[in-house]
């Protein structure tokens, strides 16, 4: 009995030492298939593309769905280029008589601009069993009764599928869906200004829905101002120029979704089984949702009908260098499949990162100096480790601005009623703005990850100024080729000025107290708290961290019951007005219940505003983008914190990356080298054997001597019973 189990515990450790790797997380089924592997954090919400509008959703919308436009994948600033279209729109713009204006009539003449769009022949749909055709057909899977859904989980439990062609009647059926009843599309209102037609029919939907519990069959209502040309072109009248427009064309809530999904998601019994749009999206993109587990797994197998649109061959200047351009012009997507699995902390996500389980990083505080270093000259570079591996860093700048908000109905930081009180808060707010240092800021609790912000634009969208004209002379000053913050003593003033002298009101002798509402996670944790306190204490200011529940906190904003907060805004889309508009104050929080939640309002700046945004990107445009600046850092409604860098790690083998925050449909594009992958898997991850041979040996030492000696006495009996 001995002999054998340690013969058996031998066999195992030498075994080992000849096998797979042991700490593989994907099922063996997978190696050495064209796979990619990333992960997620969050579950997502909402895969319908009316209803989603978050980031954590648009990994996977933006690989499925295809909307009329997309940007270019490689050129800066970004460009937009046909996605599902066959070209760019054309857009002719009338004024009130309904006479054609040239495209640079300025846009308080515009009445209304239309859009022709001419999507691409012949694009077909993922298999789906909504297309599905009896012998007769009509589709298969229609007035399904209790009985025919029993055990049905998913869509791979339907087993026939079907395909058919995309027409311009799915896009004018998606835009139809913004304004459902049920459906809550966050873009409803906004969209509703510039197509008056969605109102009406959100009326005549509402009123439907209250009758009639059901699906609603959409193709029976018309939408004024959206309209079928063709079978491959359709139209959209604005009211107005809005010549943002083009950029909503490349996001989701403008793809086309068939109105036969609709139809097959609403019947009976589908929404209890998680067979809702909203869950199996169906598009025509380069992949197609396969496996829908938000608790840990996701995937996206390569869509079998998708055309193969071709690699870029035009780039940046150094994009050749990166080898970026060397799929020029070959069919994509390159990978067959990508499995997203999902990881709640930071350290088994980074760990598989090292062993090379998953392809790709970001790069978080608590693995910053384990990924990189600091340079004397400052710059940021690859650890020596990292190095090693063939790991490669990639930087960008984020087209987003977090930014402390001054709540101007506050009477202390708003000012007030009077002309007075307004002048005394706007110089109690230029005071703070100096003294919170953002670099200090950005450089403990960001690695430096971030850089400081002037105004709202972040850097590469246009109206954002570079070198001395782009700093905020209200906080900089421009000293030896570059912007230096000014000193506490300039604050002190500015405090002193507008009735606090030493941080105590000059009339009745006070200590000035600033409150910040904050949420948990905000800047209302400790470390934050304690830096922030230090800055305004060394104003001789008092300040207090009034932390509360998010729902709270949400509710505070919407009131404008908060005083200073913590807010971050990501561009939606490259141009000024997207970042411009939270300073509109038609846009006010607490009167509008828009975007402005400083609820900041100044006459010139919205009057500016409503002029810049219809106008297209030139010298003009420039030089009121540099008016509306200069008043926001006057007025100093935020706190301009800065914008994040956003920095990511890939292994070796991954190629044809390039950052990018506003291109969200980089999966067609990307590739893997999968025999330099597993050769350095397998190097990484080499099972360690000896603990187990030392484990063994020491069997055999403990249990050796006590067995021996139960032989002994085994051998000692056996011959005393024979005599």
């Amino acid at each position: 009995m001995f002999s054998r189990a340690c013969l058996l515990l031998l066999s195992c450790v030498l075994l080992a030492a000849c096998g797979q790797v042991w700490n593989d997380p994907y099922p063996v089924a997978e190696r050495g298939q064209n796979v990619m592997y990333t992960a997620f954090t969050d579950r997502p919400k909402h895969l319908d593309p009316v209803q989603s509008y978050s980031e954590d959703e648009a990994a996977f919308l933006y690989q499925i769905y295809e909307p009329p436009l997309q940007y270019h994948y490689l050129k800066r600033p970004y460009t937009l280029i046909p996605g599902s279209a066959a070209q760019l729109p054309v857009v002719r713009r009338y004024d009130a008589r309904g006479r054609e204006l040239p495209p640079d009539a300025p846009a308080g003449r515009v009445a209304r601009s239309e859009y022709e769009i001419r999507i691409t022949p012949g694009v077909l749909y993922q298999p789906h069993p909504a297309f599905a055709k009896a012998a007769d057909g009509s589709p298969r899977y229609l007035e399904l009764g209790p009985q025919d859904l029993e055990g049905v989980r998913g869509l791979g439990d339907f087993p026939e599928t079907g395909t058919r062609e995309l027409e311009a009647g799915d896009f004018v059926h998606q835009i139809k869906r913004l304004a459902h009843p049920r459906l809550h599309s966050p873009i409803f209102e906004l969209m509703a200004e510039y197509i008056p037609g969605l109102k009406v029919l959100q009326k005549r939907l509402a009123d439907e829905a209250q009758r009639n519990l059901g699906w609603i069959d959409l193709t029976a209502h018309a939408l004024p101002g959206v309209e079928v040309v063709d079978r491959h072109t359709y139209r959209i009248t604005l009211k107005g120029a809005y010549p943002q427009f083009l950029y909503w064309l490349s996001m989701p809530f403008f793809a086309p979704v068939p109105p036969e999904a609709d139809r097959f998601f609403g019947q009976p019994g589908m929404a209890e089984r998680n067979l809702t749009l909203d869950w199996w999206p169906i598009g025509t993109g380069p992949f197609m949702l396969a496996e829908n587990n938000p608790n840990a797994r996701m995937v996206l197998v390569r869509n079998p009908n998708y055309r193969g649109d071709p690699y870029p061959c035009e780039g940046d200047p150094a994009d050749r260098d990166a080898g970026l351009l060397a799929d020029c012009g070959k069919p994509m997507p390159f990978l067959d499949k990508v499995v997203f699995s999902r990881e709640r902390e930071g350290i088994p996500y980074w760990n598989k990162f090292l062993q090379g389980y998953y392809d790709a990083s970001g790069v978080s505080s608590e693995n910053f100096d384990q990924a990189v270093n600091m340079s004397s000259q400052g710059e940021v570079v690859l650890s020596d480790d990292m190095v090693e591996r063939g790991i490669e860093l990639l930087t960008s700048v984020s087209p987003s601005v977090f930014y402390l908000g001054f709540n101007m109905l506050d009477p202390v930081v708003g000012g007030g009623d009077t002309a007075a009180g307004r002048e005394r808060a706007r110089k109690l707010r230029q005071a703070i703005s100096i003294a919170l240092d953002m670099e200090e800021f950005v450089s403990i609790f960001l690695n430096g990850r971030g850089v400081p912000a002037m105004h709202p634009i972040p850097p590469g969208i246009f109206g954002a100024r570079d070198g001395e004209a782009g700093i905020n002379p209200v906080v900089y000053e421009w000293r030896d080729g570059k912007g230096v913050r000014r000193s506490k003593d300039v604050a002190r003033r500015l405090l002193a000025e507008a009735g606090y002298p030493d941080g105590r009101d000059a009339k009745t002798g006070e200590p000035l107290i600033i409150n910040l509402d904050t949420t948990p996670g905000g800047l209302g944790d400790k470390a934050r708290s304690d830096w922030l306190a230090k800055q305004f204490r060394e104003l001789g200011v008092q300040f207090v961290v009034r932390p509360t529940d998010y729902n709270r906190f949400q509710d505070k904003i919407r009131e404008g019951n908060a005083q200073l907060f913590f807010f971050g805004w990501n561009a939606d889309y490259p141009d000024p007005e997207n970042m411009l508009f939270l300073l509109h104050g038609p846009q006010a929080k607490v009167r509008e219940s828009g975007q402005n939640a400083a609820n900041y309002q100044n006459d010139e700046y919205d009057r500016l505003f409503e002029q810049m945004k219809g106008m297209p990107d030139g010298p003009e445009r420039q030089k009121i983008i540099d008016r509306m600046v200069a008043i926001l850092q006057h007025d100093a409604p935020w706190i301009f914190g800065f914008h994040p860098k956003a920095y990511s790690l890939q292994h070796g083998w991954v190629e044809n990356r390039k950052p990018g925050s506003m291109i969200r449909n980089t999966l067609k594009y990307q590739r893997v080298d999968l025999e330099r992958r597993q050769a350095l898997r397998a190097q990484w991850n080499q099972p360690v054997v000896w603990p187990l041979g030392l484990v063994a040996l020491l069997f055999v030492v403990i249990v050796a001597p006590a067995f021996l000696h139960y032989r002994r006495r085994e051998r000692a009996t056996g011959v005393g019973g024979a005599a």
